[in-house]
């Protein structure tokens, strides 16, 4: 049975702290160091839906994407959302460790896992770490298929492949156009966009996309850009990073038993399609609010 320490060891030589960005908050959040470790839990979100499901599992250990504190704060009392969360995780002594950045540039990483859900084939990092002398690490991934779908068909594909959600999959391009190379990257992507049309893929698939990016992408390109829930593109890492801690435990003789959480903690909830799919908007007569006819 090992220690918290050792197992936090063992993450951290998967996902070492100085590989996260500056701004970033990553690392051990809440735990004893000597405590023992036998069940962990895998998460996209440190939120009290997840710290419960933890307290009903049994888990000595959540693991997290997501960052619990990502801003300084000056409280932790349990009347607010975060000290709340902190209060449940030291009462049952659960520890708390969060792999964000350092995650997402990680070989394998983050967008490692989203590709691999999707059946895409990485050619390698599309913002290459400089650090890295194999050219394996770095930000997101360029991807090839094997065999060529056209947007709709890789739009169909990632709905049914990742997680579901409330929004889905969001499309910006020509749905018929044919994709034989892709651009991933896990979480929010559209700052990305130079990178991506530099890449010369046909089509990049992400999460977050803005208005004002995704209109100036457009503008530049013929790129097709696919919008996925965050959460949804960042949860196949829970498997991932869940399977690689079950190789460590075996490699150790540890006997860890790793879970991964399948609760949807995207924030949204419902989604409701337009009546019409036309791109001419159609203007309704109400003379009694001073409509112009």
């Amino acid at each position: 049975m090992p220690r918290l320490s050792e197992v936090i060891a063992a993450l951290e030589n998967l996902w070492p702290p100085e590989r996260a960005e500056a701004w970033d908050a990553v690392g051990t959040v809440v735990g004893e160091p000597d405590q023992d470790v036998t069940r962990v839990l895998f998460a996209v979100d440190p939120v009290q839906e997840i710290v419960d499901e933890a307290v009903r599992l049994g888990a000595d250990l959540l693991v997290t994407h997501h960052p619990l504190y990502l801003r300084g704060t000056t409280t932790v009392a349990a009347s607010t959302f975060k000290g709340r969360v902190v209060h449940t995780l030291i009462k049952n002594d659960i520890a708390l460790h969060v792999a964000h950045t350092n995650a997402d540039t990680a070989d394998p990483g983050v967008s490692d896992a989203l590709a691999g859900a999707l059946d895409l084939r990485v050619v390698g990092p599309l913002v290459p770490d400089p650090s890295d002398p194999d050219g394996r690490r770095g930000l997101g991934r360029i991807c090839e298929l094997d065999h060529p779908l056209t947007v709709r068909e890789l739009a169909a594909r990632a709905a049914e492949r990742l997680p579901a959600t409330a929004q889905g999959i969001r499309v910006a391009g020509d749905p018929d156009a044919l994709v034989r190379t892709v651009a991933v990257s896990g979480g929010s992507g559209d700052s990305l966009f130079d990178r991506v049309r530099a890449a010369g893929v046909d089509a990049f698939l992400t999460a977050d996309l803005r208005h004002h990016p995704v209109s100036e992408a457009r503008a530049h390109s013929p790129l097709a850009l696919l919008d996925a829930a965050h959460w949804a593109t960042e949860w196949p890492w829970c498997e991932l990073a869940a399977s690689q801690l079950d190789e460590i435990s075996d490699r150790n003789g540890w006997g860890l038993r790793v879970h991964v959480s399948r609760t949807v903690t995207d924030p949204w909830t419902a989604h409701a399609a337009s009546v019409t799919t036309s791109s001419t908007v159609a203007t309704a007569t109400t003379t009694a609010q001073g409509a112009p006819n």
